[in-house]
């Protein structure tokens, strides 16, 4: 496959994970639990309208969340998996219209955020990837993944995600190790897994501006309030690294693997952090 076939495969598929608010029903801000220790000012039970949507299902403090002390909010990101349960899978008929539906439609929109957060992780392991066979391995799961997403309502409720997300961690895991090998150039890790919290790894308010972090598996990692200001974390696997708070000022993660926007989106950086060409600046960053 040629550089070529592979940009556009890649930049068609990242085109629909991208979020699209004005075409969403706001199932974010019903289908979702808040928590107060999770950046919002309350808890807030699932399935309940947040106070600030408005009927047509825009934010009454759009432009002031952060103020509004809704940081979380300003963090979330979908995949585009809310334009996809509204004009997919529901054809553009709201919960509001059809209160019966809302619950059906809440537990869809969570099912197909996860499906969409593996074609995230997909579509980077298949445009790192050297390997062709796992090349092809990855677009295999990938038109698979996409089949699942376009299922009915029922059929997507019934989806057995432990199995499929088993699958796809398995081609990301052999890409991960061939990127991470090759960023390492035979050093050894820098981090001790010893100190670690339900397997994951602790590096909680941690200052890790003098360790070696290029090609670092930080799968999971907890990196809350740690201090990554500077630092080269290129070839470094970071699904699922938890960066709420994380100082990533000055950092290079141009070239991070399995980054999401959500992590950069709860981080603080500032505009001489490097981010990945698939992932946006978070506008308040510089403020």
């Amino acid at each position: 496959m040629t550089n070529e076939i592979r940009d556009n495969y890649d930049k068609k598929l990242l085109k629909s994970l991208k979020v699209q608010c004005e075409k969403c029903f706001g199932f974010c801000c019903v289908a979702l639990y808040f928590s107060a220790s999770e950046g919002f000012p309350t808890d807030k039970a699932a399935g309940k309208p947040c106070l600030n949507l408005q009927p047509d299902f825009k934010c009454a403090v759009h432009n002031n969340l952060r103020e509004k002390g809704l940081k979380g909010c300003t963090a979330y990101d979908c995949f585009g998996a809310g334009q996809k349960v509204a004009q997919t899978t529901y054809g553009g008929h709201d919960w509001a219209k059809n209160s019966e539906t809302g619950k059906q439609m809440y537990d869809v929109f969570l099912v197909m955020t996860q499906l969409h957060e593996m074609l995230w992780y997909l579509s980077e392991a298949f445009r790192i990837q050297n390997d062709s066979i796992i090349q092809e391995e990855i677009s295999n799961i990938i038109s698979e993944t996409v089949k699942l997403t376009n299922l009915d309502a029922d059929s997507l409720i019934k989806l057995d995600l432990v199995a499929h997300r088993n699958n796809v961690n398995k081609l990301l895991a052999k890409t991960s190790e061939v990127v991470r090998s090759k960023a390492r150039r035979g050093q050894k890790t820098a981090l001790s897994r010893k100190k670690a919290i339900a397997g994951r790894l602790n590096l909680i308010g941690s200052d890790l501006r003098k360790v070696n972090l290029t090609g670092e598996d930080l799968r999971g990692a907890l990196l809350i309030a740690a201090n990554l200001r500077g630092v080269d974390l290129s070839g470094a696997d970071l699904i699922g690294a938890d960066l709420r708070d994380a100082d990533i000022r000055g950092a290079n993660l141009s070239n991070s693997i399995f980054i999401s926007q959500i992590q950069i989106n709860a981080a603080i950086g500032d505009s001489t952090t490097s981010l990945p060409v698939s992932l946006v600046r978070p506008w308040y960053w510089d403020k």
